[in-house]
């Protein structure tokens, strides 16, 4: 995939914030597992975390170019 989603656990461990607790915050089960694969996720989920983080979506995804993929980024 090429959103990766690495950056939200290791800001959700920086604040000792656990997997559960975001469950408990409202996203649901299936979107953690989706958070956990780097699967796609609406941009409401990711607006939610950003609430949650208080935080920018930059800190919590960064796109992640795929081998072979010769595209321009810019």
């Amino acid at each position: 995939m090429p959103i990766s989603y690495r950056k939200l656990f290791e800001l959700m461990d920086s604040k000792k914030i656990k997997k559960y607790d975001l469950r408990k915050l409202g996203i649901s089960p299936t979107i953690v597992d989706r958070l956990v694969k780097n699967s796609d996720v609406n941009t409401s989920t990711i607006i939610r975390l950003c609430e949650i983080m208080d935080c920018q979506p930059g800190d919590i995804m960064e796109y992640i170019k795929e081998a072979g993929d010769n595209s321009p980024t810019s």
